[in-house]
């Protein structure tokens, strides 16, 4: 029965909240950030504002002219050098992630991370976790002209993997990612790290939404084809 199910071509991850449990800390940095600037905000509200866009734009979001473009950028790479450094000894992977990988990765599916976050942090993460070897490529800000929930980001970690975007599968944890995976084409796994399961079902197109990785394999991705 498994030969009749039609692998994915290529497997494609998020970084925050997909590969590891960052962003909670992605929160606290920006409730920090704000409050040193005394810019009102909304706790409830404010993870669905900074996860998941560029820095950039949420920084001019909040800011608005009160920084030049040079500025939102210097404290853009000021604001995540300190993110990595306070970290680091937080990182790990989350549940299931590398068994799921190792599966895929022995059933000879190309892999790549597609992240809306700048290259320094990739890089930092996927060293950091060891899981370098999982990866044939990665794609970050940098590196796309227009960001999540455009479908930028996921085609060209695609096309780098040589896989048609209809063949793809992609794990994703928020709203803007789901849309992207969605508007590529492709199948999306949501994993609900950071919002509610219920709330992912409710306002997003995504395929199978799980709480982590422990209950995916290669079937369940079959299957979603």
């Amino acid at each position: 029965m498994h030969s009749e199910l039609r692998p994915p071509a290529a497997a494609i991850f998020d970084m925050d909240g997909v590969l590891v449990d960052s962003n909670p800390h992605h929160i606290r940095k920006w409730a920090a950030l704000l409050t040193a600037h005394h810019i009102p905000f909304d706790p409830a509200e404010l993870g669905r504002i900074v996860l998941g866009p560029p820095n950039a734009l949420t920084l001019r979001r909040f800011f608005g002219d009160a920084l030049s473009d040079e500025q939102i950028k210097q404290l853009d790479e000021e604001f995540e050098e300190k993110f990595r450094e306070v970290f680091r000894p937080h990182a790990k992977p989350v549940p299931g992630l590398v068994r799921l990988l190792t599966e895929l990765q022995q059933a000879g599916i190309p892999m790549a991370v597609a992240s809306a976050a700048m290259r320094k942090n990739v890089e930092f993460f996927i060293e950091v976790l060891g899981l370098r070897p999982y990866f044939r490529c990665l794609v970050s800000l940098e590196e796309v002209t227009h960001s999540k929930p455009d479908s930028e980001t996921y085609l060209k970690a695609a096309a780098k993997l040589g896989a048609e975007a209809a063949h793809c599968v992609a794990f994703e944890d928020s709203f803007v990612g789901v849309e992207a995976v969605k508007r590529a084409g492709m199948k999306c796994v949501a994993i609900a790290s950071t919002f509610p399961a219920a709330e992912l079902r409710e306002k997003t197109r995504a395929d199978l939404i799980v709480p982590n990785f422990e209950g995916i394999d290669l079937e369940t991705l079959q299957r979603l084809f």
